[in-house]
């Protein structure tokens, strides 16, 4: 191995010597506190240090960096108290999960790290959400981001390249090849030569970089750097490095030839460099004693101070009050008489009147730039707040989420459009894993918005047609709005994007140009988890959201001797449960009323609750109302037989009769 120091002063040198030399001995010391039991699990980078330790000492500290389990450096280098980082691992609360996630699975807003999670890939995008948040800033800042070799077999791999490279985002691109994921050699991963190559496909500059050479990473990144911030564009950068542990440590290395081992060993990137600084006369035996005793003393005392915080001790209020970030309701009334316009153009007015009233909003999706969306609700938008506001996208639904994070986390807000709530499956992973569960995590909140035009009617057939909105109910983390009207779809759309947390918004396609009502022309908000009674009567309560709620309107209007309370529940999660009980124990009888197939869909739930509630007031069975559990079909004769609109009539009527 062959160090070239080019410019560095001995101070330099010996303070990334200590820099590498610290996580080595830290793991050291984990190492043996695993084998006395008083370490649970450890995901070891021994023989990766340089990586870790020379890509975030390029960056400033203001400057994110996206590590990931194996990169112990990255935290030792931003100088992170290292009792926290040992109460972290104990799942203490002094950490940086309160113990709701282990290990290096938690960000810091106070240190610019952001990290991973288990899925790896989604990360990739979040730096590309980041970076981009610096460009439209024109800050001059660099992102760094971690994966594995086998990470860039993920889908999440490519689509961020692909963003970063169309985008033209200063974003490292940082490969850790360490030779196996898991226990699947690199042979069994990918056939090309180097990953360095899969670069050219996105004409993205890359490189290989001797990942164990401390010199070579720094220098050749703080050039790379240099050239990033005076010319913004991504970098894929593969270090070629070898993991001397196991996956975990209880996996061992069995399946490793020992002559592999043996010849990384000799690569060792603290051994060679010591060596080196020796050679050269920066460094003495007596100041390498030095700084491995301060270190030690170091790793010593915080493990102490680790030790002595008390366990946590678990409170449902304190588990429960995390899963979202508070947020206040702030209340805009309108004054205005207001115009009689359609579902699609109240849509339209919130985003345009939000973009307005936020100036750190982004909206981003396919075709919604010159085109204007599929549905041409962002007709014109570009002409007024311009391309870095309105953004058209690859067609890359996970990537784009996990942008969409990343400018969050960087302080913008968001809203993704997906062109028909069905393509949300390909970008499913982030929303339920990154975006809902990053406040409960580690505290950060997820200011987005992803509107979902949905829902039958229109014989688009079962890729275009889905009303999907018990994927998300289910998911803790996630809030979910369902408006019916355009006077709704307006004030919930500006309170979902006022709100910090992330928010599924759910647009029936066939009310865009079909339901007009009259809509006031400036700005307010409606609560979200308040419930609207359209109609008030005594013998039974129908509960619906989305296109049935005119179904049902409809079914009234033709019925008028039927007596009920009409409830439109607006929004799903937080769900108006006080309006439902109340209206239920007035009238002794409940039907509930979806589009969604019958199985498994929010109906379900509502029953339950009502069942567990109001049990002692009912006077017959609770209904539900529902579409075939089929795929929702093209043609119209099956259509029609699928939507539940044409069973809902004779259901009431056997329920009143009961």
């Amino acid at each position: 191995m062959i160090f070239y120091r080019q410019n560095l002063t001995d101070e330099k040198l010996l303070d990334l010597y200590k820099k590498i030399l610290k996580p080595r001995l830290i793991e050291e010391k984990m190492l043996i506190l695993i084998r006395q039991g008083k370490v649970s699990k450890w995901f070891s980078g021994i023989g990766q240090e340089a990586i870790a330790v020379g890509v975030t000492a390029v960056l400033d500290d203001s400057e994110y960096v996206l590590p990931m389990h194996r990169n112990l450096g990255v935290f030792t280098t931003r100088n992170i108290p290292l009792h926290r980082l040992f109460s972290q691992w104990q799942g203490k609360a002094n950490g940086f999960t309160k113990g709701r996630d282990r290990s290096f699975h938690f960000g810091t807003q106070e240190y610019n790290i952001i990290g991973m999670i288990s899925h790896l890939g989604p990360q990739l995008g979040i730096a590309d959400g980041i970076a981009l948040a610096d460009k439209l800033q024109n800050n001059k800042k660099v992102t760094a981001v971690f994966t594995g070799e086998g990470a860039t077999s993920e889908g999440d791999f490519h689509e961020a390249l692909n963003i970063a490279s169309v985008w033209k985002l200063p974003v490292m691109f940082v490969i850790e090849n360490n030779g196996y994921g898991l226990s699947t050699p690199t042979n069994e991963q990918y056939a090309c030569e180097n990953l360095a190559d899969k670069g050219i496909g996105y004409g993205i500059e890359s490189w290989i970089i001797d990942g164990n050479n401390i010199l070579e990473v720094y220098n050749k990144l703080s050039k790379l750097k240099e050239e990033m911030q005076e010319n913004p564009h991504p970098v894929l950068l593969e270090f070629k490095t070898f993991r001397m542990r196991g996956h975990e440590e209880a996996s061992g290395t069995k399946y490793v030839p020992q002559d592999l081992m043996d010849q990384w060993e000799l690569r060792d990137p603290v051994t060679n460099y010591r060596k080196y600084l020796t050679e050269i006369g920066v460094l003495t035996a007596e100041l390498d004693e030095q700084f491995h005793n301060e270190i030690k003393q170091e790793i010593d005392e915080n493990w102490a101070m680790a030790n002595a915080e008390p366990e946590i001790e678990p409170t449902y209020s304190g588990e429960l009050d995390d899963v979202y970030k508070p947020y206040e309701h702030e209340e805009f009334t309108a004054e205005s008489s207001g115009a009689n316009i359609r579902f699609i153009d109240a849509v339209r007015n919130s985003l345009s009147e939000s973009m307005q009233r936020h100036k750190n909003l982004v909206i981003m999706g396919q075709d919604i730039a010159e085109y204007g969306g599929a549905f041409k609700i962002t007709d014109g938008f570009v002409e007024f707040f311009g391309k870095d506001r309105v953004r058209n996208t690859p067609i890359c639904e996970s990537a784009v989420v996990s942008t969409a994070m990343g400018l969050s986390i960087n302080k913008y807000k968001v809203i993704v459009e997906m062109q028909f709530a069905d393509f949300v499956s390909t970008g499913f992973n982030p929303i339920v894993n990154l975006l809902a569960k990053s406040h409960y995590r580690w505290g950060e909140n997820a200011d987005v918005v992803v509107r979902m035009p949905c829902g039958g009617g229109t014989q688009a057939g079962p890729f275009h047609s889905q009303t999907n909105e018990a994927w998300f109910t289910k998911t803790p983390g996630l809030k979910v709005v369902y408006p019916a009207f355009p006077y709704d779809a307006k004030g919930l759309l500006n309170t979902a994007i006022n709100d910090p947390n992330p928010v599924l918004f759910f647009e029936h396609k066939q009310l865009y140009r079909s339901i007009y009502q009259d809509v006031p022309t400036d700005y307010y908000t409606i609560p979200f988890g308040k419930a609207a009674v359209l109609k008030e009567g005594k013998d039974v309560t129908i509960i619906t959201f989305g296109a049935p709620v005119h179904w049902a309107l409809e079914t009234l209007a033709n019925n008028p001797e039927i007596s009920a309370d009409l409830i439109d529940l607006r929004t799903l999660q937080p769900l108006d449960t006080e309006t439902i009980f109340a209206s239920v124990k007035k009238t002794g009888k409940a039907i509930i009323y979806q589009e969604d197939t019958l199985f498994g869909g929010i109906a379900s739930d509502i029953s339950a609750l009502i069942m567990e509630n109001c049990f002692e007031y009912l006077d017959g069975p609770v209904k539900r109302v529902a579409s075939l559990d089929s795929p929702i079909p093209f043609t119209k004769a099956l259509e029609d037989q699928f939507l539940a609109k044409n069973r809902f009539e004779q259901v009431l009527f056997d329920l009143l009769k009961y």
